[in-house]
C-alpha cells in the first residue's frame, strides 16, 4: 500500500481520499467514470465551482440539496433563473449560500447552451480536451489541458472555473484516469473509457 491508497473496510485499497462514506460510494461508482451526458456534466461544472474553497465533503453532504435547488441541473431551466432564483437560493440552508457562485452557475448555464449550440453537446466540447496520453496519478492539481480549457471558457463569459478547478473537472468525469496505481478501481475505470472510445 503507497501513501496514494487506504484500505476500506472491506480490505480493498482505493485513492487515499475515499476512506469513508459518502467519499467511498461516489469513489466506487462515479469519480472517474466517463462522464458524457449534458446534464451530468453540466451538474459537474456546477459543484466544482460551488467546492472552490471547501472540501469536496461539503459538496457531497448537500448534493441532492443542490440538485432539488438547481432543478436537477437542467442546463436549459438553471438558464432561465431570475433574480428571485437568486434570493432564494441564498436562503436555502441545505446548499452553499453564495451569491457569486450561484450567479455563476446561472450564468454558466446561459454560456453551456452557447456551448451545445456551437458544439452540439457539453461532451463534444469537454472532452475535446482529453489529454492525448497517461499520466501519473495524484501527480498534478493542474494541467495543460485544464489551463487551456480554463482560459478558453473564461474567454466565453463563465465563471469560477480556473485551471484547478477545471482538472479536478477532468478527474471526477473521466477525462483523465486520475486513480491511484493500485486503486481497486482503476482498471474499471480505465475499461469504461476504452469502451467510451
Amino acid at each position: 500500500m503507497s501513501e496514494d491508497t487506504i484500505a476500506g473496510p472491506d480490505g480493498r485499497l482505493r485513492c487515499f481520499w475515499a476512506g469513508r462514506e459518502p467519499e467511498t460510494t461516489y469513489h466506487d461508482t462515479e469519480w472517474g467514470f466517463p462522464t458524457t451526458d449534458d446534464t451530468s456534466l453540466f451538474e459537474r461544472v456546477c459543484l466544482e465551482g460551488f467546492q472552490s474553497g471547501l472540501s469536496w465533503r461539503t459538496i457531497l453532504l448537500k448534493r441532492e440539496n443542490f440538485r432539488a435547488a438547481f432543478a436537477g441541473f437542467d442546463v436549459e431551466k438553471v438558464a432561465r433563473f431570475t433574480d428571485a432564483d437568486v434570493m432564494r437560493l441564498l436562503g436555502d440552508a441545505g446548499i452553499i449560500r453564495h451569491r457569486g457562485k450561484i450567479e455563476a452557475a446561472i450564468n454558466n448555464a446561459q454560456r453551456a447552451i452557447d456551448l451545445i449550440d456551437e458544439y452540439g453537446s457539453l461532451e463534444s466540447y469537454f472532452w475535446g480536451y482529453a489529454p492525448a496520453g497517461d499520466h501519473v496519478p495524484n501527480s498534478m492539481t493542474i494541467s495543460p489541458e485544464s489551463i487551456a480549457m480554463s482560459k478558453d471558457l473564461k474567454k466565453r463569459g463563465w465563471r469560477f472555473v480556473g485551471p484547478t478547478t477545471m482538472f479536478a473537472l477532468m478527474q471526477a468525469t473521466g477525462i483523465v484516469n486520475d486513480h491511484a496505481y493500485e486503486c481497486v478501481i482503476r482498471d474499471e475505470v480505465s475499461v469504461a473509457l476504452r469502451q467510451r472510445l
